[in-house]
């Protein structure tokens, strides 16, 4: 709940923390993918950071959606992350992640902790078992509480794109998808589906994911090239992060690829335009390969 009183404005995070400011926030500090949804809302950041993956001395544009990213100061990135520059900046209110636990992603937990002793800090988790609807509703409600105007005709948008890929994968064979990180020449990381909310999202929407063989990881699993193209995709999702390695041709040719950020920034727009895109990929691709 949010008050616009000069005396009291509050949010109640996703670790059950109340996150109280004696006004409404304007000088915001977010994670890449945060700041790019909020700025979907009409929010603009003052600054952001990344995570122990990204590059520190500059954001990953992968993850920033329609960021103006060269307006804006990036305070680098996991242990590189500058807080006292941060912190000059002036913040007074800075959004992270959490992927469970409470634990910030990002931030190593020293710095995490000093940074709380003196700025607030709202976390949203977007960790397993969150569905992509759920991630999406609670960025919405901290724009909203931020003075974000509803935007009826962003979530229109999404219903239509949602719509639309429903019924380009309701087929009698659909379509095998797989999505992966490379790795590099030798290895690659395939997507457990029900692990990444927007999979899981496809999933329910019926597009054809492939579940990798069990395995130690719970997000990934680790294997070959060779093994990869044995599950005879007929659509690659690849990983697109500065993180992920190159795709190239280790899947050979003739396979349609589709740029697919694991962090998409949890913004109605941002869904619709990766869910239309999936969809013209799928319409595309035609028909799965019967003969298999």
């Amino acid at each position: 709940m949010a008050h616009d009183t000069v005396q009291d404005w509050e949010f109640t995070d996703d670790r059950d923390h109340l996150i109280r400011a004696p006004h409404r926030p304007a000088r915001l500090v977010a994670y890449v993918p945060t700041a790019a949804a909020l700025h979907d809302h009409g929010i603009r950041a003052a600054g952001l950071f990344g995570s122990a993956h990204d590059d520190p001395a500059a954001p990953d544009p992968a993850k920033a959606g329609s960021l103006p990213l060269a307006d804006l100061p990036y305070f680098g990135a996991g242990s590189a992350l500058d807080l006292e520059a941060l912190l000059a900046a002036r913040p007074d209110l800075v959004i992270a992640l959490t992927y469970g636990g409470g634990q910030v992603y990002g931030i190593d937990p020293e710095a995490a902790k000093h940074l709380e002793e003196r700025v607030p800090v709202a976390v949203l988790d977007v960790g397993r078992g969150r569905s992509l609807a759920g991630i999406r509703d609670r960025l919405t409600a901290l724009a909203h509480a931020l003075g974000a105007p509803a935007r009826p005709e962003a979530e229109a948008e999404l219903a239509t794109a949602e719509r639309r890929l429903s019924a380009t994968a309701d087929k009698p064979v659909r379509p095998r998808v797989l999505a992966l990180s490379p790795a590099g020449p030798d290895s690659v990381h395939l997507a457990r589906p029900y692990a990444w909310p927007d999979l899981a999202a496809l999933t329910g929407l019926g597009v054809g994911l492939v579940d990798p063989a069990p395995g130690q990881g719970a997000n990934w699993s680790t294997t070959t090239w060779s093994e990869a193209a044995a599950l005879e995709p007929d659509l690659v999702l690849t990983d697109v992060r500065s993180n992920a390695a190159e795709l190239g041709e280790a899947l050979g040719g003739g396979i349609r690829t589709l740029p697919w950020n694991p962090e998409l920034p949890p913004s109605a727009r941002e869904h619709a335009r990766f869910f239309t895109a999936l969809t013209e990929a799928l319409e595309e691709v035609g028909p799965a390969r019967a003969d298999r």
